[in-house]
């Protein structure tokens, strides 16, 4: 079996088929459709409201399936309705080629290879971006491109503009996608990775002719600020729902101590930096800004390149049962600063307690008569005096099981020899 027939073979096995989104490109979407048939015989081309000849050169095409209309509607557009037909023939996977010409068919083995490797993933190809010809505004799109798709996701992949990529469009049978144009393929990227489903590179080859045969239907202000409010709104959902939605998950499902030995056997953590998430961890566990804790804890650890699942789990230090007493040693230490030293009952501390947990903490602070500005004083300073002492005694207790450690070992070998 020659491996064309092999990989053939694999498309057929996964039910793959391949979509061509096309708008003008009458020059060279033939050609394009003879190189992939090669390798895959089921090809969707979507004519996204073509003015050229198009429509004439599909008209007496056999054995592709062509989905058209009127009105040009945009890139991501020609993409979810090519997934919809995808669907509707009963395939699972598909793979999205450009009709432009800028990448070849003979790399879709590449994909069918990967794919038997990982089934279920959205693969996606990889071009050279420093590749000579490649447009200079395409480099800096694509460095920008990654940079976002990185804080959205906290995933890094060396391309996120490449059209070249399979879909695992059976897994997308329910997802509202909401993008029309070139911005799609990054809302697509995103959301997958907010699914669960992996992404995986794999390189790919590119060609980019002479700049007066160039068709690009890329529009730079309009389809850049299209891309950058997207971009916008990702990371909004990612800061304010995605990573907390993800902590308060992982955190259910984990004890505290387990989870703080996966996540250092899993990154390789120094010591300094795992008492420094667990340090800070601490430190926003006590900040008074109840109900924003966990969510502005995660942003800057983010930003601090601190490991966000240890800081979580140690922010979780303000449960319910431990409340009370934040609350009393905070008030103590803001009297202390201040040189103030009222006292709070045990029964106003059981009150403040319910009153927290039904969101009105504050206002009963006042009514009760106790000083808001005492407690707020007292619990950052409480917060950064717990946090400074947590990240000491942790670091002392993982340097101490390191010495202890290398004796062992160091022990053992001298009995051996």
């Amino acid at each position: 079996m020659g491996k064309t027939e092999y990989h053939k073979n694999i498309f057929n096995g996964f039910k793959v088929c391949v979509i061509i989104p096309t708008y003008n490109n009458g020059k060279t979407l033939l050609p394009v459709i003879r190189d992939v048939s090669e390798y895959c015989p089921d090809i969707i081309v979507v004519d996204d409201g073509s003015t050229d000849n198009t429509k004439a050169l599909l008209k007496n095409l056999d054995g592709v399936d062509v989905v058209s209309y009127e009105k040009n509607r945009g890139k991501g557009y020609a993409v979810r309705r090519g997934f919809k037909r995808v669907l509707e023939k009963g395939f699972d996977y598909a793979v999205t080629i450009d009709a432009d010409g800028q990448h070849y068919g003979s790399d879709l083995p590449v994909f069918a290879q990967k794919l038997k490797e990982e089934p279920g993933a959205l693969i996606i190809g990889s071009r050279n971006i420093e590749i000579e010809g490649m447009p200079a505004k395409n480099t800096f799109a694509n460095k920008f491109s990654n940079f976002w798709f990185w804080v959205e996701t906290g995933q890094k992949l060396p391309d996120t503009q490449s059209g070249y990529r399979l879909y695992p469009v059976l897994l997308y049978e329910k997802t509202k996608f909401f993008t029309p144009k070139y911005e799609f393929e990054v809302e697509v990227l995103v959301r997958s990775v907010w699914s669960g489903i992996k992404i995986i590179p794999v390189p790919v080859r590119v060609f980019y002719p002479d700049k007066e045969d160039r068709v690009t239907h890329f529009r730079p202000l309009p389809d850049f600020a299209r891309i950058s409010v997207l971009n916008t709104v990702l990371v909004l959902i990612t800061f304010l729902y995605i990573i907390p939605r993800n902590a308060v998950l992982y955190l259910t499902r984990k004890k505290f101590s387990l989870i703080l030995k996966e996540q250092i056997s899993a990154h390789n953590e120094s010591p300094l930096k795992v008492s420094s998430a667990l340090g800070f961890g601490v430190f926003m566990g006590i900040v008074p800004i109840w109900g924003f804790q966990m969510l502005v804890a995660a942003f800057l650890a983010h930003f601090m390149r601190l490991n966000k699942i240890i800081v979580l789990a140690a922010s979780n230090i303000s449960i319910p049962p431990i409340i009370p007493f934040i609350v009393y040693f905070s008030y103590k230490t803001g009297g202390l600063v201040l040189n103030q030293h009222e006292e709070l009952s045990i029964e106003t501390l059981n009150n403040l307690k319910t009153q927290l947990m039904a969101g009105n903490f504050y206002t009963t602070m006042d009514d009760l008569g106790y000083s808001i500005f005492q407690y707020v004083i007292g619990a950052l300073m409480f917060a950064l005096i717990m946090g400074l002492a947590t990240g000491s005694v942790s670091y002392l207790i993982q340097k101490i099981s390191l010495l202890t450690g290398r004796r062992k070992k160091n022990k053992n070998t001298f009995k051996t020899s």
